[in-house]
């Protein structure tokens, strides 16, 4: 059965949850402050955390970073900010996703499944083992990228965008393409966010980030990838 942490302080919020995720089938655990939410997960190993971001004794962030440091499990992250430059950092933390409180529990769910969906995919059918482009390998067995021959500190997503444009080298895609097909959405998530990444890719893979060569604008639509 599907392991799923709910790290919230809101005993409310944990219950419906907790409801919601188990008529879905799920095994539920839950912790009601940040550091008893990192040793549950550490004891036991989840599939998915959901994270509260304003949390007691140690705040979502401060979670959020020691997770990515020691397991795989997605992190979808909650909080009742608004505020865009919370968003980003909850990302560049490594969270996998962001959802502002209120929420639609029909939404969660989705993404829930989506997040989970993307860490258990296996490829299937025979493909290469790795994708170049110029200076930049991906190497997909090993799910790490290399430029100069030197791997690049990618965080989940990051990579996960990158190998798909770079299987779709010179096709053009939307942002919600992109929100769908690398994070599996089934419907209109914060375009902003394939944005974010992005910007990310781009001062990792690009020999001028603020003059992009290989993962292009186009004006009006979306991105693609060349090279």
């Amino acid at each position: 059965m599907t392991t799923v942490l709910v790290v919230d302080d809101e005993p409310a919020l944990v219950a419906t949850l907790r409801y919601n995720l188990e008529r879905e089938g799920f095994d539920v655990i839950a912790a009601y402050d940040g550091e008893a939410g990192l040793e549950a997960a550490r004891r036991e190993r989840p599939d998915l955390v959901i994270l509260d971001l304003m949390l007691p004794v140690m705040e979502g962030f401060d979670v959020c970073r020691l997770l990515r440091r020691e397991m795989p499990a997605p992190v979808l992250m909650l909080t009742a900010k608004t505020d865009e430059v919370d968003k980003i950092v909850g990302l560049e933390l490594g969270a996998d996703d962001y959802m502002t409180k209120p929420f639609s529990m029909r939404e969660l769910l989705a993404r829930v499944r989506a997040l989970l969906r993307r860490a258990q995919a296996a490829p299937s059918g025979p493909e290469a083992e790795t994708l170049t482009a110029d200076d930049l390998r991906v190497d997909l067995r090993a799910r790490v990228a290399y430029r100069h021959g030197e791997p690049l500190p990618l965080k989940p997503k990051e990579y996960e965008l990158l190998v798909f444009l770079m299987r779709n080298r010179s096709r053009a895609f939307t942002r919600e393409q992109l929100l769908s097909r690398v994070w599996g959405y089934d419907f209109a998530g914060d375009t902003r966010t394939v944005d974010v990444h992005v910007r990310w890719l781009r001062e990792k893979i690009e020999h001028e980030p603020a003059k992009p060569t290989r993962i292009i604008t186009l004006r009006g639509l979306g991105y693609r990838f060349d090279g």
